[in-house]
């Protein structure tokens, strides 16, 4: 797939609007900018990849859908994270949209200085090579197709490759992040 979108173009594009329409306005602080994300509540992901150092996860919240058709997908990563080189030396990843039931996997993958595939009961290869988590609800796998450095982070594009979404997942209440706590959805969080 060709992308039609021009970095250097694009950061052109950028730096003049910033100098153009922004020059008069004050930047927000790093921590003020994590405490108003605090308050908005993020979809568990972790994301896998076979990198060249072997299997990598991460746990993050920065998943979005970007198109379905085609099928697109993109996530960020800091570029402080302990996994970010290998991660962004992968060119596919399997993408776990992770329930309540899978807290442990979201907190293992979220810890640096761990073996995060050391118990081998927890995960498997794909056909295709990948290393996944078989016990989250449902997942999507996929190839980059884009890789955008932006600030202190990465944003990668993917193109979905495969999905599966186990039976019954319809019901199982979503894992989510929120002003530093781990949290589900259920029947007790519906307000409409």
């Amino acid at each position: 797939m060709q992308t039609t979108t021009n970095h250097k173009e694009l950061a052109h594009h950028d730096a003049h609007i910033s100098s153009e329409c922004y020059s008069d306005r004050a930047e927000i602080s790093g921590e003020d900018f994590a405490r108003a994300f605090r308050q908005y509540p993020g979809g568990v992901a972790v994301i896998t990849a076979d990198s060249p150092d072997g299997p990598v996860a991460l746990t993050a919240t920065s998943v979005v859908s970007v198109s379905a058709a085609p099928p697109l997908l993109a996530f960020s990563i800091s570029h402080r994270a302990s996994t970010a080189a290998s991660i962004r030396s992968a060119h596919s990843y399997v993408v776990h949209f992770l329930g309540k039931d899978q807290l442990e996997i979201a907190q293992l993958c979220a810890t640096s200085g761990v073996d995060r595939f050391a118990d081998t009961r927890l995960w498997a290869r794909l056909p295709t090579g990948e290393p996944y988590f078989p016990s989250a609800p449902a997942w999507v796998a996929g190839t980059r197709i884009d890789q955008l450095d932006a600030g202190a982070a990465s944003i990668i594009l993917l193109r979905a490759t495969q999905s599966k979404v186990t039976p019954g997942a319809d019901g199982t209440p979503p894992l989510v992040y929120f002003n530093r706590g781990w949290h589900h959805l259920g029947e007790h969080s519906q307000v409409s």
